[in-house]
């Protein structure tokens, strides 16, 4: 895609990419909101607190249309990653030299899920997240998948399982819970396709939720207990 194809603009949140003319009905109010709103939630308090030797990175937030409406592509991570092993995640991981989040986020989710990145629209990027237990500035790039294909894992190395996870499951209450972590975390979570997500995943799965006015109300008494804590 050449810089032609896209009009970028400042906003609150991140940067808008596309018009609405090229988006589905139901993803407009989610990237309107993209830039009307301030960043609900817990990923708040992630913006603005990266060293100035913080290692870049990116995620694809990948929204297509399935069999069941709306969905969202997630990934679960190689347990023997050197990181965040195991835990669901976001295509993603560090930006090459050079590249733009956008160009990184592309290329990560070809690598770990056999995507062709040419049949993806970018649509807007959420502001830079500041990890610190992993050191990475993030920045999340929200998309639509125009043209939906196979997704797979591509390496067993890297990642261990993709799925397609409709927003209605995300959504629904009977999915929903939050996790405590012994490092004192507590956040919000979903028990979705044999997967327990959480940690920055899920913070950013429930922004997405409350950006697309998708959010019902859920227990928030009910905790999940995280599968490497059992």
């Amino acid at each position: 895609m050449s810089r032609d194809d896209v009009t970028e603009k400042p906003s609150t949140l991140g940067h808008r990419l596309v018009g609405d003319d090229q988006l589905p009905g139901w993803m407009r109010p989610l990237v309107g909101n993209v830039h009307e709103a301030a960043l609900p939630g817990q990923l708040h308090n992630l913006v603005g607190l990266a060293p100035a030797d913080a290692r870049r990175g990116a995620v694809l937030m990948l929204f297509g249309e399935g069999p069941a409406g709306p969905d969202l592509l997630l990934t679960q991570r190689s347990a023997t990653m050197r990181s965040h092993a195991g835990q669901p995640a976001f295509p993603g991981g560090a930006s090459d030299p050079g590249e733009d989040a956008i160009t990184a986020a592309l290329r990560e989710g070809q690598e770990e899920t056999g995507l062709v990145p040419e049949s993806v629209l970018p649509v807007a990027l959420f502001p830079d997240l500041y990890l610190p237990p992993s050191g990475f500035l993030v920045r999340p790039v929200l998309a639509y998948w125009r043209e939906p294909g196979e997704v797979r894992a591509v390496d067993p190395a890297e990642t261990a399982a993709v799925a397609r996870v409709p927003v209605a499951e995300l959504a629904d209450p009977a999915n929903r819970g939050l996790v405590w972590h012994p490092s004192g975390f507590l956040g919000p979570a979903f028990e979705v396709a044999d997967l327990v997500v959480w940690g920055f995943t899920a913070g950013l799965v429930d922004t997405l939720l409350e950006l697309g006015g998708w959010t019902v109300a859920w227990d928030q008494n009910r905790i999940f207990e995280l599968p490497e804590l059992r």
